[in-house]
Order: structure tokens, then C-alpha cells, then sequence
């Protein structure tokens, strides 16, 4: 019987792992439309006919003008030509494309798992909430978008989008834990409540900090403080103030691109730290081939991405606009690198069991 139930659940859950792989492609589109500065080229939301780009030079005028109504253009971008403007629109229309392939891959193996019945009824809920956090997720992305969409902002609300970054991680994870209930068996699970409660709260950390990597992708932070490992020839400055101006302290954790500086970089030593002592305290168990290989992952991860992080900030004043060069390769890696070690880190989480059972 549980033969059976294994293997009818097996083309869900790489159903899963494809979304789940879609969803990275997804969130790294979503770098690239930033890094590039296309996310504010496409004015309007059109779910149906938003598919098709602008076919003739008609079309792609109207189009530019309607991006021309807006700050960014007419105080940042104003030298640009219809070809300058297509560039930065491609990446929009595809990162919005790849989204609405997104809920077609997800949609149509929907209807035929239900037809063949693969569904059972403890799987009804988590896949209710996976469509709902992906419908979630279109909203918010719009939500976003209009906040640039004006006279004064030059770019979207640094806020919103690091809203719409978390989002997007809250729905892969959750995918990535629905596909690991369906893949691994539960014998394949160790009983350490105590390591799974130390990993849980490295992941709780590591979503602070993905939040304050977004603050720093969004306020364009890293050219602030172009150095390493002082910042700006200080190992702590004062974060209330910038460019010379004083800021309450709860507004400069969240506008202050220094104060953010200070936050993301020591979140990354201590999460480093904290990986490390999690990674040594995991080597006596040995009893699991698969957590044996899994436990190495997050720290491995780590340390790579605290390298691209660095090479980041070092390379923030090489920024190419509306192009691509050392700096966006650097940053769009630290971003990826991110996804992996927080999955890494959900992976240990799942494979250490919470209950004896």
C-alpha cells in the first residue's frame, strides 16, 4: 500500500521541484530587471494581452510615451532613444512573462493530477495556499511597480520591493517543502529537535537578512560604502545620520543607506558564525547518508556567499546602466547564492525530525 501511495505521489512532487526551479528563474528575472533598471519600462497590467509586446513601431511608440509621462524618465533617463527604451522593456515583459508561464505550469499538471486523482486529502490545503501565495505574489509585484509609476520617485518603493523579494521566498520555500513531504520517506529523518531549533533560527536570520539585502538592491546601497571590511574608513560609523543630515533611529534602520550597511554586513558575519558552530555540532550525526551530504551544503553556501557579497560592495561603483558588467554579475550571484543556502538550510530543517516519531 505504501508503495503504491510513494509512487502515485511522485509526479506531484516533480511537478513541485520544477516549480520550485521556475520560481528561482523567476526571482533571478527579477534581479536582472532591477539591475538593469527596466522595472518601471512597462506602465500598464495587463494580465491577458500584456503577453504580446509591442509589434510595430506604432506600438512601440505609444508605449515610450507613456514610460516619457513619468520621473524616471524625465529626470533620469531622458537621453534615451526608442532603442535604449527597448532594452529595458524587454526585461520587464519577460520577467513578467516568465511569471504568467509560471502559473500555466503550475495550472494545467493541477488539472490532470486532480483527473488522475494523485491528490490526497492531506495535500488539498498546502496546495490551496501554494496558489494563493503565487496569485499573492502577481499583486504585490504590481503593487510595487506603481509606487515608481509618478512624477517624483525615480525608482520603486525600496519597501515594496523588498516585500515582493520576500514573497517570492516565502513561495519557494513552501514549494520546496511540499516537494521534500512527497520525496523523502520519514525513516530517512533523524529525531534532533535541539540542531532543528538552531537551524530554524539561522533561517529566521537569514530572512532579515535577505529583507536587508533588498533594502540595499533597492536604495542602490552598495555604492555608498564601495569598501571593505571598514566602511567608508569606519569599522562602525553612525548610522543616524547621512550626507550629513541627522535621521531617528527607526527611520535610518530602513532609508539610511550606511545604517543598512552596518545591518546586512553584521548579519552576515553572524549568520556565518552561527552556520559554522551549526555545522560542527551537526558532524556527530552520522546515522543518515542523506543528511551527511546535506549538512555541508549551508556552510559551503555560506562562505561563497559571503565572498560574492564583498565583491559586491567592492564593484558597486563599476555599476553599468541599463547595461551589464562586473558589479551585476557579482550581485546577481550573491542573490542566487541566497536562494541556495536558504533551501540548504530548509533541506537540514525538514531531514531533522522535531518529534520521535
Amino acid at each position: 500500500m505504501n508503495t503504491v501511495t510513494q509512487r502515485s505521489s511522485r509526479p506531484v512532487a516533480i511537478w513541485l521541484l520544477i516549480g520550485v526551479a521556475m520560481i528561482i528563474v523567476q526571482i533571478i528575472l527579477g534581479g536582472i530587471t532591477r539591475l538593469t533598471g527596466s522595472g518601471l519600462s512597462i506602465t500598464e497590467w495587463k494580465p491577458i494581452l500584456g503577453v504580446i509586446p509591442p509589434l510595430n513601431n506604432h506600438e512601440w511608440q505609444v508605449a515610450f510615451s507613456k514610460y516619457q509621462e513619468i520621473a524616471q524618465f524625465k529626470h533620469l533617463n531622458f537621453h534615451f532613444t526608442l532603442e535604449d527604451f527597448k532594452f529595458i522593456y524587454f526585461w520587464e515583459w519577460f520577467h513578467r512573462l516568465w511569471g504568467r508561464l509560471l502559473g500555466v505550469v503550475f495550472l494545467i499538471p493541477f488539472v490532470i493530477f486532480l483527473v488522475q486523482r494523485r491528490f490526497r486529502a492531506d495535500m488539498i490545503k498546502p496546495l490551496i495556499i501554494l496558489f494563493l501565495l503565487g496569485g499573492l505574489q502577481g499583486v504585490i509585484g504590481w503593487v510595487m511597480v506603481q509606487s515608481g509609476l509618478n512624477d517624483e520617485d525615480l525608482y520603486v518603493s525600496h519597501i515594496r520591493l523588498a516585500i515582493h523579494f520576500i514573497a517570492a521566498v516565502v513561495l519557494l520555500v513552501y514549494t520546496y517543502w511540499f516537494a521534500l513531504k512527497l520525496l523523502v520517506n520519514k525513516n530517512r529523518r533523524q529525531h534532533q529537535p535541539r540542531l532543528r531549533r538552531f537551524a530554524l533560527w539561522i533561517i529566521i536570520l537569514l530572512g532579515v537578512q535577505l529583507t536587508y539585502g533588498a533594502f540595499m538592491a533597492g536604495l542602490k546601497a552598495g555604492v555608498a560604502a564601495p569598501t571593505w571590511p571598514d566602511i567608508n574608513g569606519q569599522a562602525l560609523p553612525n548610522i543616524t545620520v547621512y550626507q550629513g543630515k541627522p535621521m531617528p533611529l527607526g527611520s535610518a534602520l530602513f532609508n539610511n543607506p550606511i545604517a543598512i550597511h552596518v545591518v546586512h554586513r553584521g548579519l552576515a558575519y553572524l549568520i556565518t558564525i552561527l552556520i559554522l558552530v551549526w555545522t560542527l555540532s551537526a558532524l556527530k550525526l552520522k546515522r543518515s547518508r542523506l543528511f551527511n551530504a546535506a549538512k555541508w551544503w549551508p556552510l559551503l553556501l555560506v562562505l561563497v556567499q559571503v565572498y560574492l557579497g564583498v565583491m559586491a560592495v567592492l564593484n558597486s561603483y563599476k555599476a553599468v546602466p541599463q547595461g551589464w558588467g562586473t558589479f551585476e554579475w557579482f550581485a546577481q550571484l550573491h542573490q542566487l547564492v541566497a536562494l541556495f543556502l536558504l533551501l540548504s538550510l530548509v533541506n537540514v530543517v525538514y531531514l531533522l525530525r522535531s518529534r520521535n516519531a
